[in-house]
């Protein structure tokens, strides 16, 4: 099997990507952080001594999938037309779960970019309750589904 991001000296390389056709791509990640029942009020009543948990990883979450490039290194930079991340918490366990949706019109697919927002925005609401709950679990970051490209589209 050939991979595509060494060449022929066994080096990496990024994937050249000029002749292929611009299409609409679309991807989900999701995750989910568990923690005390302490650190999940305050989250819910916003007296974190960080500030407002939710708005800030989200935030957080929109800066990460615009830089994945900078962080994955054969990720290629791109134009993204929209991200969304969607916040739903769990009462009984003391979670909460993240979605995100990162759209592009491309010529490469952008589930990267949907799991590195996933990433940060779970990565933020750690940092902003740590002094609260040094405990808490990042769990289950995974790809929810894409659309577009060469490979076609997949669904968990």
């Amino acid at each position: 099997m050939k991979l595509t991001h060494l060449n022929e000296k066994n080096n990496p390389k990024m994937v050249d990507v000029g002749n292929k056709t611009p299409s609409t791509r679309v991807a989900n990640a999701s995750g989910i952080i568990a923690m005390s029942r302490e650190a999940y009020e305050a989250v819910l009543n916003q007296n974190n001594k960080k500030g407002a948990v939710i708005q800030t990883a989200i935030i957080a979450g929109i800066m990460g999938a615009k830089k994945t490039h900078e962080l994955i290194p054969m990720c290629h930079p791109l134009f993204i037309s929209g991200i969304d991340i969607e916040v739903m918490q769990n009462d009984e366990k003391y979670e909460f779960k993240l979605i995100a949706r990162v759209k592009t019109e491309g010529k490469t697919g952008v589930e990267m970019e949907a799991l590195c927002a996933v990433s940060t925005a779970l990565l933020t609401f750690y940092d902003m309750l740590k002094a609260i709950d040094k405990t808490m679990v990042i769990k289950d970051i995974q790809l929810e589904s894409k659309t577009g490209g060469k490979s076609g589209d997949f669904k968990r």
